[in-house]
């Protein structure tokens, strides 16, 4: 075990305790070594400042960290075992097994005992751990052998176990503004230790908006892209908004189909609908299409909505969101962009009326409730022997047999209300038409 715990120390000191050396990326040197400069996150900027009092007095904590890539996760992670002045071991849970988390542990143990040290267990992508792996950890976060910081892009609450959240601290980090990623930026520029104030670079301001609208709230992008426009050999120490968009590319669209980013824009792309705002509805249509969304995904999400969301209003909505569906079956992508943009358009702009959404749900509640209400004799099927001594469609009344083909009979045994209409767009026509054939016109 002591050779283990020889290994552990050393493991620790060249991930953490080595000061940064230029050969590091950019993004790697610049994480902040002080909460002060610790930028973004303003949401929690009171949750983040109390932990770091009560870090600098000695006490440590687990955590759960979750948010979009590059919005400081992993620079949290740093300060608070720089701050604690703990042992940092680091995993990653793609690659890390069972054992390696026994192992971990028990180093950890014998650092405490031997040592008085504390130990902060850093592992990244924690989502990715089984239930198993995960179950490992409880014993050890429960008696504080181990400060957990698990890192993700995931929400916790669907990939996490909750015995293990119930033991830590969640935070969600946001994506960083574009004024917290300007303020990294500037910090950068002026450091003359770890960033480029040594060289004496400095931003034009076309070059910052770019390296901002690049960066699209991801620090590590923003820096990686800074370092690259610095490179040596330009002679001008200026970097120019052509420099930087020499070295930008096309800007890569942050869309997880199998996590919250699916399911975050999505809801969104419906409520847009919903809404009618049709910017909106084409702004998450085009992050759907540029992440790698499944196009029959969406084309189904649009069909939904067209009943859903409009309905009777313009009935001619489901029709052509059923054909667009079709039609990128057909075509495929890329053309299929513009259909699922012509069907998207058309539920987003047509009247809205949820009146067949909230009938159904009604009508379903009330059978799950109440039961099932037992068919009429003259509704019941009639089309066999003996149908009619059993009473079997005795006394219906055939609507097409009456002026405006309508006429008055019971079709539930106890009477109940299910549909109440909007009366918006085309269902406010058919209401009227269907009350005139009530009335005997």
């Amino acid at each position: 075990m002591a050779g283990d715990l020889k290994r552990w120390s050393r493991v620790d000191q060249e991930l953490f305790n080595v000061r940064a050396t230029l050969s590091q990326p950019l993004a790697r040197r610049m994480r902040p070594g002080l909460f002060a400069d610790f930028q973004g996150q303003e949401h929690v900027r009171l949750q983040i400042s109390r932990f770091s009092e009560l870090l600098e007095e000695g006490r440590l904590f687990s955590f759960i960290i979750f948010g979009p890539p590059g919005s400081g996760k992993s620079a949290f992670a740093f300060l608070v075992a720089n701050i604690s002045g703990a042992r940092f071991v680091s995993l990653n849970a793609v690659t890390s097994s069972v054992a390696e988390v026994k192992t971990c542990i028990k180093a950890a143990s014998e650092a405490a005992a031997f040592h008085e040290q504390r130990t902060v267990l850093f592992i990244d992508e924690i989502h990715r751990f089984n239930k198993l792996q995960q179950d490992a950890l409880l014993p050890a976060v429960e008696d504080g052998i181990v400060h957990l910081i698990g890192v993700t892009t995931h929400n916790p609450s669907f990939s996490v176990n909750p015995a293990l959240r119930s033991r830590c601290h969640i935070i969600e980090f946001k994506q960083l503004s574009g004024e917290a990623i300007s303020a990294i930026l500037d910090r950068t520029l002026q450091d003359k230790e770890n960033g480029l104030g040594r060289y004496g670079y400095s931003l034009s301001r076309e070059a910052r908006e770019r390296i901002v609208r690049a960066a699209a709230g991801d620090a590590r992008k923003a820096l990686n892209l800074l370092e690259l426009a610095a490179s040596p050999g330009t002679g001008n120490r200026e970097i120019s908004g052509e420099r930087v968009e020499a070295c930008t590319g096309a800007v890569a669209v942050s869309y997880d189909r199998d996590g919250d980013g699916h399911y975050d824009v999505t809801s969104a792309f419906i409520k847009s609908i919903r809404g009618s705002d049709p910017d909106a509805t084409l702004h998450y249509l085009a992050r759907m299409v540029e992440g790698g969304e499944d196009p029959r995904f969406i084309a189904r999400r649009i069909m939904i909505a067209a009943s859903e969301e409009v309905g009777l209003a313009d009935s001619g909505a489901l029709s052509v969101a059923v054909s667009a569906a079709q039609a990128v079956e057909r075509i495929g992508m890329p053309e299929g962009a513009l259909i699922l943009s012509h069907a998207a358009l058309r539920v987003c702009l047509s009247p809205k009326s949820n009146s067949a959404c909230m009938a159904i749900a009604a009508a379903r509640q009330d059978v799950r409730e109440n039961g099932p209400l037992p068919v009429p004799d003259h509704l019941k099927d009639s089309n066999y022997r003996d149908a009619k001594e059993l009473g079997r469609g005795i006394g219906y009344k055939y609507p097409h047999d009456y002026p405006g083909h309508y006429v008055e009979q019971d079709y539930l045994s106890d009477s109940r209300t299910y549909y109440v209409p909007c009366e918006t767009g085309n269902e406010q026509q058919l209401v009227a038409a269907h009350s005139l054939r009530k009335g005997g016109i």
